[in-house]
């Protein structure tokens, strides 16, 4: 093994969670600090718990706020019925559009 190239070895590092407990291991680190541990970890305590370091289910509740207090959203069915009856409502237009054939077809029977 070549001298001076690997890092120094801590037999005794301690581990400090947010939760307050504490513990001992080894790692080339002096001290460890973490915000989850097996005490408070969701896994192993069988509890919910929403780890939000930074802040996004704060921001995302805030977007759903503006989003209700717009009140203009429109899911995609919707703006896609909407299309619909605009198109049916064009195509109800254009089928009462008299043609100068038929104007003409008209005037012909009318005179016979």
């Amino acid at each position: 093994m070549k001298k001076k190239i690997h890092p120094k070895f801590n037999k005794q590092v301690k581990v400090t969670c947010s939760c307050g407990n504490t513990f001992f291991t080894a790692s080339i680190l002096d001290e460890i600090v973490t915000e989850l541990c097996s005490k408070c970890h969701p896994f192993y305590t069988g509890e919910q718990k929403i780890v939000d370091t930074e802040n996004l289910v704060a921001k995302f509740k805030e977007r759903e706020q503006k989003a209700k207090s717009l009140g203009s959203f429109k899911s995609k069915r919707e703006k896609m019925l909407a299309k619909k009856k605009k198109r049916q409502g064009q195509e109800k237009k254009e089928e009462k559009a008299v043609t100068l054939k038929d104007m003409l077809a008209n005037i012909t029977d009318q005179a016979s």
